[in-house]
């Protein structure tokens, strides 16, 4: 059953209309769907052989009289990091590694620590249970430190197996949201209707339905409220929107990429005009240099860029007021995105950070309030997606 017609007119949808078939045409003339389209996980007994493979190494080594080593491939290095359109970020088919060693005084913790997770991941799969990091790091806090050791070691794991994250049995807690158009029946049989109000992400569904004409990845959840209060969803109907409240997580990563395989909607992202905002479009678009081992699950470059573009606050005669001069480390970050890869292929998105480079000044969304209280919901985003405001 289609969902009942609550937007605007059929013709306000023509260059949206326009936009996706030339996504589609594009994934036609690649081949199909692109490369690593589908998300495959791991069998349970293919994540329980690759850790019987590491602990036989260790029992050889310790055979041996050698000191037992885990080899890592480097995921905080530029250099091991490879860039496709197609794709994104991803690691390197020959990188450099690093090595954790149980003779070492600075890694032995940190072997151990692996060790313990592995032992703990294994009797997760062999039981077909599941726990959370958070769940994790709680069974003995005081050994692991923070919750941050617990992400990176699972995330190391991850990569030194060669498998993805939730083939592991551990999940995120989910953090991002979702409302509109769209429908789903959860693991337990529940059914959702994504237009009944916001409903928390998961990854345990089924079933898939919506006739969305896009899909708009909000940065900030205090956005993504006001568009609900200003009931944005119904205006624009059919669309979904979605937030990750900030730095998506994995389940909302995930998601975005499974809306996208499924539907091939257009995508667009709104966020600050600063290099925070960029940050996190760039991590919805091509990736992070740390999850790079698993990009054909999580990326999609189809994204577009809605707004709030730098070139927008001279167009719209945002007052300098309500500007924010870039801090250091601002000035830091920009840098750091303009030197990446994927920066060669997008000359608009470099023009944009030229602009808020040369102007020195940044832009939060709620800049636009000072137009008008709904000037975001009832203007800007209305004219950019019927005009092809997108770059």
């Amino acid at each position: 059953m289609a969902f009942a017609p609550m937007g605007p007119e059929t013709s306000f949808f023509v260059v949206l209309d326009q936009h996706r078939a030339s996504l589609l045409a594009s994934l036609t003339t690649g081949g199909g769907k692109p490369e690593g389209g589908d998300m495959r996980l791991a069998s349970s007994s293919e994540v329980l052989a690759s850790i019987e493979n590491v602990i036989q190494d260790i029992v050889v080594s310790l055979a041996r009289n050698e000191a037992p080593v885990f080899t890592i491939d480097n995921r905080t290095s530029w250099e091991n990091i490879k860039f496709e359109d197609s794709v994104g970020l991803q690691m390197a088919s020959h990188c450099t590694t690093r090595k954790i060693k149980s003779d070492s005084p600075k890694s032995v913790k940190n072997f151990a620590l692996i060790l313990k997770i592995l032992s703990m991941i294994y009797k997760l799969v062999q039981s077909n249970t599941y726990a959370t990091k958070r769940d994790i790091y709680y069974t003995d806090s005081q050994l692991f430190g923070s919750q941050t050791v617990v992400d990176n070691i699972i995330n190391d794991i991850s990569c030194m197996l060669k498998v993805p994250r939730r083939s592991l049995h551990i999940l995120s807690t989910s953090k991002g949201l979702i409302a509109g158009n769209l429908r789903f029946i959860e693991e337990d049989g529940t059914k959702v209707h994504c237009t009944c109000g916001t409903t928390l992400i998961s990854l345990d569904f089924t079933d898939l339905v919506t006739d969305a004409k896009f899909l708009l990845i909000v940065e900030k959840d205090a956005t993504f409220q006001r568009l609900l209060d200003d009931n944005f969803c119904n205006k624009m109907s059919p669309c979904i929107m979605v937030t990750g409240k900030g730095v998506p997580d994995l389940n909302t990563r995930l998601f975005v990429k499974k809306l996208w395989d499924t539907f091939h909607i257009p995508i667009f992202t709104l966020v600050d005009a600063d290099p925070h905002g960029i940050e996190i479009m760039c991590i919805y678009k091509y990736g992070s240099m740390a999850m790079s081992f698993e990009a054909h699950n999580l990326t999609v470059p189809a994204i577009r860029w809605l707004g709030l573009l730098p070139s927008d606050l001279k167009r719209l005669n945002i007052p300098k007021e309500t500007l924010i001069p870039l801090t250091k480390q601002d000035q830091m970050k920009l840098d750091s995105i303009l030197k990446r890869p994927y920066v060669t292929c997008q000359p608009f998105w470099r023009k944009e950070m030229e602009i808020m480079a040369d102007s020195k000044m940044k832009a939060e969304i709620q800049a636009l309030t000072f137009l008008s209280s709904d000037y975001l919901s009832r203007v800007y985003l209305p004219n950019k997606l019927k005009f092809g405001g997108w770059i």
